[in-house]
């Protein structure tokens, strides 16, 4: 059976080659006798993993030594709860950018421990643009600043980072992240779930800041501590070991592909091509401003609502799957993360043409 193009916001497609590499490896690892999944997390082959994917993370996003790199479980939604029982034991007011379904649902978590500020929302705009540096209604005297630079669900990214002055600035890159260079330097936190960009689902990462780590709300659980983790690197508790190195496997593939401004080239062409034969089709639209645009998630209607059904049971009959749109905004929905080849993109495009000739 040949693999189909795999459209999923997530878990998402992940590269061919990684999985063919892990697939040779399954039953032996590198001589070891062992599966991956069947070693204990601190024998030397598995610290020898971590240590490796940990080391090339670093290089990729260029991580400056005094921020800890964490491999973590609970997804970004642990986050939502993490960063506020780590930030606010000594100032409880904090700042949220509101811009899509899990800009929300951080903001709803945040609430449980801290006093929320809504710096901005684009609500109001059925979240199809990004408020400007402007628009932000700053508390220089927040703890911290959060955001989503990428709404998966809505398809609407940052065109830029946000300055907050001397305030941490915390962002869930769960969908953007090794997608193209990043500054790390201009964030307290970055965290992100790794279905989308990084590996299989079940491992999150976090990378924070040194100076923000070990002042976490009295009572925090051991678990929820990032000092707990970051002085255990990582190792507190059986980590999420296949996945690790599953991630590991995909930075090693990053850096073949000539790294994150190698990943930006292809990406940026592949989100350019996409949105260009939505743009220029009068039977399909994308609902974005197109400065608020994302490269990874790609979101687009039919101007028949009614012809959704047959556009998703023939485009998967062509090998286009999982293009349905998320049930909060309908129609389509094309995420086209790292491991989406061009040509798997040129494919939809073709076939979006093709089925606009049909039905237009």
């Amino acid at each position: 059976m040949s693999r189909v193009f795999n459209f999923s916001a997530g878990p998402a497609i992940l590269p061919e080659e990684v999985l063919q590499q892990a697939r040779e490896e399954m039953l032996d690892w590198r001589g070891s006798g062992m599966s991956v999944m069947e070693m204990s997390h601190r024998g030397k082959e598995f610290m020898s993993i971590a240590e490796q994917a940990e080391s090339d993370l670093r290089a990729l996003l260029q991580i400056p030594d005094n921020y800890k790199v964490m491999f973590l479980q609970g997804g970004a939604s642990s986050q939502f709860a993490m960063v506020p029982m780590n930030l606010t034991r000594e100032n409880t007011k904090v700042d949220y950018i509101n811009t899509g379904s899990w800009s929300k649902k951080a903001i709803a978590e945040a609430k449980r421990f801290a006093t929320v500020n809504l710096v901005a929302s684009t609500e109001e705009t059925r979240f199809t643009t990004t408020p400007g540096q402007s628009e932000l209604n700053l508390d220089p005297g927040a703890a911290y600043v959060h955001y989503t630079p990428n709404e998966t669900i809505q398809g609407v990214e940052f065109p830029y980072v946000p300055e907050t002055a001397d305030v941490p600035l915390v962002a869930d890159f769960s969908s953007t992240i090794l997608s193209r260079p990043l500054d790390v330097s201009k964030y307290g936190i970055i965290y992100a779930g790794a279905q989308k960009n990084i590996g299989p689902a079940g491992l999150t990462i976090a990378i924070v800041r040194e100076d923000l780590i070990g002042n976490a709300v009295e009572n925090t659980p051991a678990m929820f501590q990032y000092a707990t983790h970051s002085e255990n690197a990582s190792m507190y508790n059986t980590p999420p070991t296949y996945g690790w190195y599953l991630a590991g496997l995909v930075f090693k593939w990053l850096q073949q592909k000539g790294g994150l401004a190698g990943m930006a080239m292809i990406n940026r062409r592949k989100a350019e091509a996409l949105y260009k034969a939505i743009d220029d089709s009068g039977f399909y639209a994308n609902p974005v401003s197109p400065d608020s645009r994302s490269w990874m998630n790609v979101p687009f209607t039919l101007n028949d609502a009614g012809l959704d059904g047959k556009f998703i049971e023939e485009a998967g009959a062509a090998g286009l799957k999982t293009l349905k749109g998320h049930r909060s905004v309908g129609g389509m929905r094309a995420s086209i993360y790292n491991a989406m080849p061009e040509e798997g993109v040129q494919v939809l495009i073709d076939f979006m043409a093709e089925f606009e000739r049909v039905n237009g």
